[in-house]
Protein backbone atom coordinates (compact mmCIF):
# COMPACT_ATOMS: atom_id res chain seq x y z
CA UNK A 1 0.00 0.00 0.00
CA UNK A 2 1.36 3.42 -0.92
CA UNK A 3 2.42 5.61 1.99
CA UNK A 4 0.00 8.38 0.98
CA UNK A 5 -2.90 5.87 0.90
CA UNK A 6 -1.99 4.43 4.27
CA UNK A 7 -1.99 7.84 5.90
CA UNK A 8 -4.92 9.50 4.18
CA UNK A 9 -7.30 8.63 7.03
CA UNK A 10 -4.82 9.21 9.85
CA UNK A 11 -3.53 12.78 9.59
CA UNK A 12 -6.66 14.72 8.71
CA UNK A 13 -7.33 18.41 8.41
CA UNK A 14 -8.30 20.88 11.12
CA UNK A 15 -11.06 19.38 13.24
CA UNK A 16 -14.17 20.87 14.83
CA UNK A 17 -14.82 17.65 16.74
CA UNK A 18 -11.95 18.03 19.20
CA UNK A 19 -10.90 14.70 20.68
CA UNK A 20 -13.81 12.98 18.92
CA UNK A 21 -12.20 13.39 15.51
CA UNK A 22 -8.45 14.06 15.80
CA UNK A 23 -5.42 13.98 18.09
CA UNK A 24 -3.31 15.98 15.67
CA UNK A 25 -1.06 18.46 17.49
CA UNK A 26 0.98 21.13 15.70
CA UNK A 27 3.96 21.02 18.07
CA UNK A 28 6.76 20.21 15.66
CA UNK A 29 7.10 16.56 16.66
CA UNK A 30 7.91 14.32 13.70
CA UNK A 31 5.81 11.18 14.08
CA UNK A 32 6.82 7.74 12.84
CA UNK A 33 3.43 6.28 13.78
CA UNK A 34 0.63 8.81 14.46
CA UNK A 35 -2.60 7.87 16.19
CA UNK A 36 -5.22 7.31 13.50
CA UNK A 37 -8.88 8.26 13.74
CA UNK A 38 -9.90 5.79 11.05
CA UNK A 39 -10.15 2.22 12.30
CA UNK A 40 -11.23 0.35 9.19
CA UNK A 41 -10.47 -0.11 5.49
CA UNK A 42 -12.58 1.40 2.69
CA UNK A 43 -12.35 0.44 -0.98
CA UNK A 44 -14.58 0.23 -4.04
CA UNK A 45 -17.23 -1.73 -2.13
CA UNK A 46 -18.04 1.22 0.13
CA UNK A 47 -17.86 3.71 -2.74
CA UNK A 48 -20.32 1.69 -4.83
CA UNK A 49 -22.63 1.25 -1.84
CA UNK A 50 -22.82 4.99 -1.19
CA UNK A 51 -23.47 5.83 -4.84
CA UNK A 52 -26.21 3.20 -5.07
CA UNK A 53 -27.88 4.55 -1.93
CA UNK A 54 -27.77 8.11 -3.31
CA UNK A 55 -29.83 7.01 -6.31
CA UNK A 56 -32.69 5.72 -4.18
CA UNK A 57 -35.96 7.54 -3.60
CA UNK A 58 -35.64 7.09 0.18
CA UNK A 59 -32.43 8.37 1.79
CA UNK A 60 -33.15 7.53 5.43
CA UNK A 61 -34.42 4.42 7.23
CA UNK A 62 -35.10 2.57 3.96
CA UNK A 63 -33.97 -0.69 2.33
CA UNK A 64 -30.27 -0.19 3.12
CA UNK A 65 -31.00 0.16 6.83
CA UNK A 66 -33.14 -2.98 6.72
CA UNK A 67 -30.37 -4.89 4.92
CA UNK A 68 -27.72 -3.72 7.41
CA UNK A 69 -29.91 -4.65 10.38
CA UNK A 70 -30.56 -8.13 9.00
CA UNK A 71 -26.86 -8.79 8.33
CA UNK A 72 -25.92 -7.50 11.76
CA UNK A 73 -28.48 -9.60 13.64
CA UNK A 74 -27.45 -12.72 11.72
CA UNK A 75 -23.75 -12.20 12.44
CA UNK A 76 -24.17 -11.39 16.14
CA UNK A 77 -26.76 -14.08 16.75
CA UNK A 78 -29.60 -11.93 18.04
CA UNK A 79 -33.28 -11.82 17.15
CA UNK A 80 -33.27 -8.06 16.53
CA UNK A 81 -30.78 -5.43 15.40
CA UNK A 82 -32.01 -1.84 15.20
CA UNK A 83 -29.93 0.91 13.60
CA UNK A 84 -29.61 4.33 15.22
CA UNK A 85 -27.50 7.46 14.75
CA UNK A 86 -24.66 6.49 17.12
CA UNK A 87 -23.83 4.40 20.19
CA UNK A 88 -24.74 7.17 22.62
CA UNK A 89 -28.27 7.36 21.23
CA UNK A 90 -28.39 3.55 21.20
CA UNK A 91 -27.79 3.50 24.95
CA UNK A 92 -30.19 6.38 25.51
CA UNK A 93 -33.14 4.65 23.85
CA UNK A 94 -32.31 1.50 25.86
CA UNK A 95 -32.33 3.55 29.07
CA UNK A 96 -35.76 4.86 28.04
CA UNK A 97 -37.00 1.40 27.05
CA UNK A 98 -36.28 0.01 30.52
CA UNK A 99 -37.94 3.04 32.13
CA UNK A 100 -35.00 4.58 33.98
CA UNK A 101 -36.14 7.44 36.22
CA UNK A 102 -34.90 9.57 39.11
CA UNK A 103 -34.16 7.37 42.12
CA UNK A 104 -32.98 4.44 40.01
CA UNK A 105 -29.35 3.36 40.15
CA UNK A 106 -27.27 1.91 37.33
CA UNK A 107 -23.93 0.23 38.03
CA UNK A 108 -21.32 1.41 35.51
CA UNK A 109 -17.59 1.03 34.97
CA UNK A 110 -15.56 4.22 35.44
CA UNK A 111 -13.22 3.08 32.62
CA UNK A 112 -15.32 4.21 29.66
CA UNK A 113 -16.21 7.18 27.48
CA UNK A 114 -18.68 9.62 29.04
CA UNK A 115 -21.47 8.32 26.77
CA UNK A 116 -22.02 5.23 28.96
CA UNK A 117 -22.93 7.37 31.96
CA UNK A 118 -24.64 10.05 29.88
CA UNK A 119 -27.44 7.66 28.90
CA UNK A 120 -28.16 7.16 32.60
CA UNK A 121 -27.86 10.82 33.56
CA UNK A 122 -30.18 11.98 30.77
CA UNK A 123 -33.03 9.99 32.35
CA UNK A 124 -32.35 11.36 35.81
CA UNK A 125 -31.01 8.07 37.19
CA UNK A 126 -27.78 7.75 39.17
CA UNK A 127 -24.60 6.09 37.88
CA UNK A 128 -22.94 3.96 40.57
CA UNK A 129 -19.31 3.20 39.76
CA UNK A 130 -17.78 -0.24 40.36
CA UNK A 131 -14.02 -0.79 40.11
CA UNK A 132 -12.19 -2.72 37.39
CA UNK A 133 -10.11 -5.88 37.14
CA UNK A 134 -6.39 -4.90 37.06
CA UNK A 135 -5.58 -7.40 34.27
CA UNK A 136 -8.49 -7.02 31.83
CA UNK A 137 -9.43 -3.42 32.78
CA UNK A 138 -13.09 -4.46 32.60
CA UNK A 139 -15.66 -3.97 35.36
CA UNK A 140 -15.09 -6.55 38.11
CA UNK A 141 -18.13 -8.75 38.91
CA UNK A 142 -17.13 -8.88 42.59
CA UNK A 143 -17.20 -5.08 42.70
CA UNK A 144 -20.60 -5.04 40.98
CA UNK A 145 -22.08 -7.27 43.66
CA UNK A 146 -20.88 -4.88 46.39
CA UNK A 147 -22.80 -2.03 44.76
CA UNK A 148 -26.21 -3.75 44.41
CA UNK A 149 -29.04 -2.08 46.34
CA UNK A 150 -32.83 -2.24 46.18
CA UNK A 151 -32.61 0.76 43.83
CA UNK A 152 -30.39 -0.97 41.26
CA UNK A 153 -32.32 -1.04 37.98
CA UNK A 154 -29.54 -1.94 35.53
CA UNK A 155 -25.89 -2.84 35.02
CA UNK A 156 -24.11 -1.19 32.08
CA UNK A 157 -20.94 -3.10 31.23
CA UNK A 158 -18.27 -2.02 28.73
CA UNK A 159 -16.08 -4.50 26.84
CA UNK A 160 -12.97 -2.37 27.13
CA UNK A 161 -10.54 -2.39 24.17
CA UNK A 162 -12.29 -5.37 22.55
CA UNK A 163 -12.05 -7.95 25.36
CA UNK A 164 -15.41 -8.92 26.79
CA UNK A 165 -16.33 -8.69 30.45
CA UNK A 166 -16.76 -11.84 32.53
CA UNK A 167 -20.42 -12.11 31.55
CA UNK A 168 -21.59 -15.31 33.29
CA UNK A 169 -21.16 -14.03 36.87
CA UNK A 170 -22.54 -10.63 35.83
CA UNK A 171 -25.72 -12.26 34.47
CA UNK A 172 -25.94 -14.39 37.63
CA UNK A 173 -25.74 -11.26 39.80
CA UNK A 174 -28.49 -9.62 37.73
CA UNK A 175 -30.88 -12.52 38.32
CA UNK A 176 -29.76 -13.57 41.83
CA UNK A 177 -32.46 -13.99 44.48
CA UNK A 178 -35.23 -13.30 41.99
CA UNK A 179 -33.84 -9.97 40.88
CA UNK A 180 -34.60 -8.71 37.39
CA UNK A 181 -31.76 -6.24 36.89
CA UNK A 182 -31.32 -5.30 33.22
CA UNK A 183 -27.85 -5.85 31.72
CA UNK A 184 -26.72 -3.61 28.87
CA UNK A 185 -23.53 -4.41 27.00
CA UNK A 186 -21.73 -1.32 25.72
CA UNK A 187 -20.10 -2.97 22.68
CA UNK A 188 -18.53 0.17 21.20
CA UNK A 189 -15.14 -1.64 21.22
CA UNK A 190 -16.38 -5.16 20.69
CA UNK A 191 -17.25 -5.80 17.02
CA UNK A 192 -16.08 -9.38 16.55
CA UNK A 193 -15.32 -10.06 20.22
CA UNK A 194 -16.56 -13.25 21.88
CA UNK A 195 -17.04 -14.65 25.39
CA UNK A 196 -17.05 -18.46 25.64
CA UNK A 197 -18.04 -18.62 21.97
CA UNK A 198 -20.87 -16.09 22.28
CA UNK A 199 -20.82 -12.82 20.38
CA UNK A 200 -20.70 -9.44 22.06
CA UNK A 201 -24.17 -7.97 22.32
CA UNK A 202 -25.92 -11.36 22.46
CA UNK A 203 -25.69 -12.12 26.20
CA UNK A 204 -27.22 -9.14 28.01
CA UNK A 205 -30.69 -7.70 27.52
CA UNK A 206 -29.21 -5.15 25.09
CA UNK A 207 -26.04 -4.71 23.09
CA UNK A 208 -25.11 -1.20 21.92
CA UNK A 209 -22.56 -0.77 19.12
CA UNK A 210 -20.72 2.24 17.71
CA UNK A 211 -19.71 2.84 14.10
CA UNK A 212 -17.65 5.96 14.84
CA UNK A 213 -14.66 6.33 12.53
CA UNK A 214 -12.32 4.83 15.16
CA UNK A 215 -14.20 1.54 15.44
CA UNK A 216 -13.51 -1.88 13.94
CA UNK A 217 -16.18 -1.15 11.34
CA UNK A 218 -17.56 2.30 10.56
CA UNK A 219 -20.56 3.78 8.74
CA UNK A 220 -19.29 7.04 7.26
CA UNK A 221 -17.89 8.23 10.56
CA UNK A 222 -20.92 7.84 12.84
CA UNK A 223 -23.70 5.33 13.46
CA UNK A 224 -24.98 2.86 16.04
CA UNK A 225 -26.89 -0.38 16.51
CA UNK A 226 -28.97 -1.95 19.28
CA UNK A 227 -29.17 -5.73 19.53
CA UNK A 228 -31.73 -7.54 21.65
CA UNK A 229 -33.59 -10.84 21.80
CA UNK A 230 -36.65 -9.23 23.38
CA UNK A 231 -39.64 -8.43 21.15
CA UNK A 232 -40.89 -5.90 23.71
CA UNK A 233 -37.58 -4.04 23.86
CA UNK A 234 -37.32 -4.11 20.06
CA UNK A 235 -40.75 -2.47 19.81
CA UNK A 236 -39.65 0.17 22.30
CA UNK A 237 -36.50 0.97 20.31
CA UNK A 238 -38.52 1.19 17.07
CA UNK A 239 -40.80 3.72 18.76
CA UNK A 240 -38.19 5.80 20.57
CA UNK A 241 -35.59 6.09 17.80
CA UNK A 242 -38.13 7.79 15.51
CA UNK A 243 -39.92 10.38 17.69
CA UNK A 244 -42.67 7.99 18.90
CA UNK A 245 -43.90 7.71 15.32
CA UNK A 246 -46.22 4.70 14.72
CA UNK A 247 -48.91 3.60 12.26
CA UNK A 248 -52.57 4.18 13.06
CA UNK A 249 -54.35 0.96 13.94
CA UNK A 250 -56.78 -0.56 11.40
CA UNK A 251 -55.95 2.07 8.78
CA UNK A 252 -57.92 1.38 5.59
CA UNK A 253 -56.44 4.25 3.55
CA UNK A 254 -52.90 5.42 4.12
CA UNK A 255 -53.89 9.08 4.52
CA UNK A 256 -56.86 8.59 6.94
CA UNK A 257 -56.88 9.96 9.61
CA UNK A 258 -53.26 10.96 8.78
CA UNK A 259 -49.97 9.39 7.75
CA UNK A 260 -48.84 8.49 11.29
CA UNK A 261 -49.76 8.53 14.96
CA UNK A 262 -47.63 9.55 17.96
CA UNK A 263 -47.66 7.32 21.03
CA UNK A 264 -45.41 7.64 24.07
CA UNK A 265 -43.59 4.56 25.33
CA UNK A 266 -44.61 4.22 28.97
CA UNK A 267 -44.35 7.98 29.38
CA UNK A 268 -41.03 8.27 27.50
CA UNK A 269 -40.61 10.59 24.54
CA UNK A 270 -38.24 9.61 21.76
CA UNK A 271 -36.07 11.62 19.42
CA UNK A 272 -34.76 11.60 15.86
CA UNK A 273 -32.08 8.95 16.24
CA UNK A 274 -32.44 7.51 12.73
CA UNK A 275 -29.64 6.16 10.52
CA UNK A 276 -29.48 7.31 6.91
CA UNK A 277 -29.26 5.05 3.88
CA UNK A 278 -25.69 5.94 2.85
CA UNK A 279 -24.43 5.09 6.33
CA UNK A 280 -26.30 1.78 6.32
CA UNK A 281 -25.05 0.88 2.84
CA UNK A 282 -21.47 1.38 4.00
CA UNK A 283 -22.25 -0.60 7.16
CA UNK A 284 -23.52 -3.56 5.13
CA UNK A 285 -20.34 -3.47 3.01
CA UNK A 286 -18.23 -3.31 6.16
CA UNK A 287 -20.00 -6.37 7.59
CA UNK A 288 -18.56 -8.38 4.69
CA UNK A 289 -15.08 -7.32 5.86
CA UNK A 290 -15.54 -7.67 9.61
CA UNK A 291 -13.84 -11.04 9.97
CA UNK A 292 -10.87 -9.85 7.89
CA UNK A 293 -10.59 -6.56 9.78
CA UNK A 294 -10.70 -8.27 13.17
CA UNK A 295 -8.19 -10.91 12.06
CA UNK A 296 -5.73 -8.15 11.16
CA UNK A 297 -6.22 -6.43 14.51
CA UNK A 298 -5.66 -9.70 16.38
CA UNK A 299 -2.57 -10.53 14.30
CA UNK A 300 -1.08 -7.09 14.91
CA UNK A 301 -1.99 -7.12 18.62
CA UNK A 302 -0.31 -10.47 19.16
CA UNK A 303 2.74 -9.32 17.19
CA UNK A 304 3.03 -6.39 19.60
CA UNK A 305 2.52 -8.71 22.58
CA UNK A 306 5.41 -10.88 21.46
CA UNK A 307 7.64 -7.90 20.71
CA UNK A 308 7.00 -6.24 24.07
CA UNK A 309 7.39 -9.40 26.12
CA UNK A 310 10.07 -9.22 28.79
CA UNK A 311 10.65 -5.44 28.76
CA UNK A 312 11.19 -4.42 32.38
CA UNK A 313 8.35 -2.23 33.62
CA UNK A 314 6.14 -2.76 30.56
CA UNK A 315 2.97 -4.89 30.58
CA UNK A 316 1.53 -5.82 27.17
CA UNK A 317 -2.09 -6.91 26.59
CA UNK A 318 -3.48 -9.85 28.60
CA UNK A 319 -5.91 -12.12 26.74
CA UNK A 320 -8.55 -13.78 28.92
CA UNK A 321 -8.68 -17.45 27.82
CA UNK A 322 -12.50 -17.28 27.95
CA UNK A 323 -12.52 -14.48 25.37
CA UNK A 324 -11.76 -13.70 21.77
CA UNK A 325 -10.11 -10.29 22.06
CA UNK A 326 -10.84 -8.22 18.93
CA UNK A 327 -8.15 -5.60 19.73
CA UNK A 328 -10.08 -2.41 19.15
CA UNK A 329 -7.42 -0.74 21.31
CA UNK A 330 -3.90 -1.86 22.11
CA UNK A 331 -3.22 -0.95 25.75
CA UNK A 332 0.28 -0.88 27.21
CA UNK A 333 0.79 -0.45 30.95
CA UNK A 334 3.85 1.20 32.48
CA UNK A 335 4.64 -0.20 35.93
CA UNK A 336 6.29 2.77 37.59
CA UNK A 337 7.74 0.88 40.56
CA UNK A 338 9.43 -1.67 38.31
CA UNK A 339 10.52 0.73 35.55
CA UNK A 340 11.75 3.49 37.85
CA UNK A 341 9.96 6.22 35.91
CA UNK A 342 6.41 7.51 35.65
CA UNK A 343 4.01 6.73 32.85
CA UNK A 344 3.94 10.40 31.88
CA UNK A 345 7.73 10.65 31.68
CA UNK A 346 7.66 7.50 29.55
CA UNK A 347 5.00 8.94 27.21
CA UNK A 348 6.89 12.20 26.76
CA UNK A 349 10.00 10.42 25.54
CA UNK A 350 8.04 7.92 23.44
CA UNK A 351 6.26 10.80 21.69
CA UNK A 352 8.92 13.48 21.42
CA UNK A 353 12.02 11.35 20.84
CA UNK A 354 10.69 8.11 19.35
CA UNK A 355 7.82 9.54 17.28
CA UNK A 356 5.13 7.15 18.58
CA UNK A 357 1.88 8.87 19.54
CA UNK A 358 0.22 7.27 22.55
CA UNK A 359 -3.13 8.40 23.95
CA UNK A 360 -5.13 7.66 27.09
CA UNK A 361 -8.45 5.83 27.62
CA UNK A 362 -10.31 6.55 29.98
CA UNK A 363 -10.30 9.07 32.81
CA UNK A 364 -12.60 7.85 35.62
CA UNK A 365 -15.97 9.36 34.74
CA UNK A 366 -16.65 10.77 38.22
CA UNK A 367 -13.50 12.94 37.94
CA UNK A 368 -15.07 15.16 35.27
CA UNK A 369 -16.21 18.59 36.47
CA UNK A 370 -19.90 17.93 35.85
CA UNK A 371 -19.82 14.73 37.94
CA UNK A 372 -17.79 16.39 40.70
CA UNK A 373 -20.55 19.00 40.97
CA UNK A 374 -22.97 16.13 41.64
CA UNK A 375 -21.02 15.24 44.78
CA UNK A 376 -19.24 12.04 43.77
CA UNK A 377 -16.37 11.03 46.04
CA UNK A 378 -13.12 11.16 44.10
CA UNK A 379 -11.49 7.94 45.36
CA UNK A 380 -14.22 5.33 44.86
CA UNK A 381 -12.46 3.11 42.27
CA UNK A 382 -8.73 3.02 43.19
CA UNK A 383 -7.77 0.38 40.61
CA UNK A 384 -9.36 2.38 37.77
CA UNK A 385 -7.74 5.56 39.06
CA UNK A 386 -4.27 4.01 39.16
CA UNK A 387 -4.86 2.46 35.74
CA UNK A 388 -5.65 5.81 34.10
CA UNK A 389 -3.31 8.17 35.92
CA UNK A 390 -0.30 5.93 36.51
CA UNK A 391 -0.28 2.91 34.20
CA UNK A 392 -2.00 2.86 30.80
CA UNK A 393 -1.65 4.28 27.33
CA UNK A 394 -2.84 3.15 23.90
CA UNK A 395 -0.54 2.79 20.92
CA UNK A 396 -1.82 3.37 17.36
CA UNK A 397 -3.82 0.28 16.36
CA UNK A 398 -5.79 -0.27 13.15
CA UNK A 399 -5.84 -2.72 10.22
CA UNK A 400 -3.79 -0.50 7.89
CA UNK A 401 -0.62 -0.68 9.98
CA UNK A 402 2.44 -2.15 8.27
CA UNK A 403 5.12 -4.39 9.71
CA UNK A 404 7.40 -1.33 9.71
CA UNK A 405 4.83 0.54 11.82
CA UNK A 406 4.54 -2.33 14.30
CA UNK A 407 8.32 -2.69 14.53
CA UNK A 408 8.63 1.07 15.09
CA UNK A 409 6.15 0.87 17.96
CA UNK A 410 8.02 -2.03 19.55
CA UNK A 411 11.45 -0.46 19.11
CA UNK A 412 10.17 2.91 20.32
CA UNK A 413 8.86 1.36 23.54
CA UNK A 414 12.09 -0.59 24.05
CA UNK A 415 14.21 2.52 23.48
CA UNK A 416 12.04 4.61 25.80
CA UNK A 417 12.19 2.04 28.58
CA UNK A 418 16.02 2.12 28.39
CA UNK A 419 16.13 5.92 28.35
CA UNK A 420 13.83 6.55 31.30
CA UNK A 421 14.35 3.39 33.38
CA UNK A 422 16.45 3.49 36.51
Amino acid sequence: MAKEDKLKHSTGAESEGGITSSYKVDDGVVLKVPYSFFGSIYDEAEEKAVLAAMKQDSLTMGPQVKKFQQKFAAYFGTKHALAVSNCTTAMHVCAQAIGLKPGDEVIVTPNTFIATSLAVLKEGATPVYADIDPKTYNIDPKEIEKKITNRTKAIFVVHYAGQMCDMDPIMDIAKKNGRNIVVLEDCAHAHGAQYKGRQAGSIGDFGCFSFHSLKNITTLGEGGMVTTNSDEYAEAIENLRCMNNVHWENQADYWIPSHFDIRDWNGKWGNNYRMNEAQAAVGAAQMDKLDMLVAKRIEYGRYLNEGLKGIKGITPVYEDPNCKHCYHLYTVCVEEEELGASRDDFLRVLYREEGIQGILHYQPTYHFTALKKMGYAQDICPIAEKFFYKREFNTPHHPRLTKDDLDAIIQGIKNTAKKVGK
